[in-house]
């Protein structure tokens, strides 16, 4: 007869993705061809803001430059408790991505009609900060028409 040794503890299970901000609109104003996946360089105020949920993506963008993709536009509102060394509310945020998705971004950002758009900030599994951003082309004023309507049958379709 064998001696078992203690029960190794069960592995823990990956926390979930927490959402901290949407860009709606985007799905509206531009048709997604591809998503990728990028961490954020933050801040200590930035995060608390973050945290609370304060997150504004109306009108952010990503483009590359200089070999780093950036994140400009998004607005991240001064933390409240912050003091002297608050941050700036909309300044630009380096993004993290691997070498061959930079590549693969700076290639489609510069196809003409095309666009780097933030659609969600979230935190991820181990905590940190990350943003997805779509490969978007803009949509025309009856695309968008067309595409509330699909919208719309869908809709009906999925109450009936």
């Amino acid at each position: 007869m064998q001696k078992q040794g203690p029960a190794k503890p069960a592995a823990k299970a990956p926390r979930p993705d927490v959402l901290v901000g949407e860009n709606r609109k985007a799905r509206f104003h531009y048709e997604i061809l591809e998503r990728f996946e990028a961490g954020l360089v933050l801040r200590g105020t930035e995060v608390k803001s973050l945290r609370q949920g304060k997150l504004s993506l109306d009108e952010a963008y990503a483009r590359v430059e200089d070999g780093e993709l950036w994140l400009i536009g998004a607005n991240i509102p001064e933390y409240s408790h912050g003091n002297l060394l608050n941050h700036e509310p909309k300044r630009k945020r380096k993004c993290l991505v691997h070498r061959r998705e930079l590549r693969k971004l700076r290639e489609r950002s510069q196809i003409k009609g095309l666009t780097l758009v933030p659609l969600r900030v979230y935190f991820g599994g181990r905590g940190h900060a990350k943003v997805t951003i779509g490969v978007g082309r803009g949509r025309k004023t009856h695309d968008k028409r067309e595409y509330l309507k699909e919208k719309e049958a869908k809709r009906e379709i999925r109450d009936r």
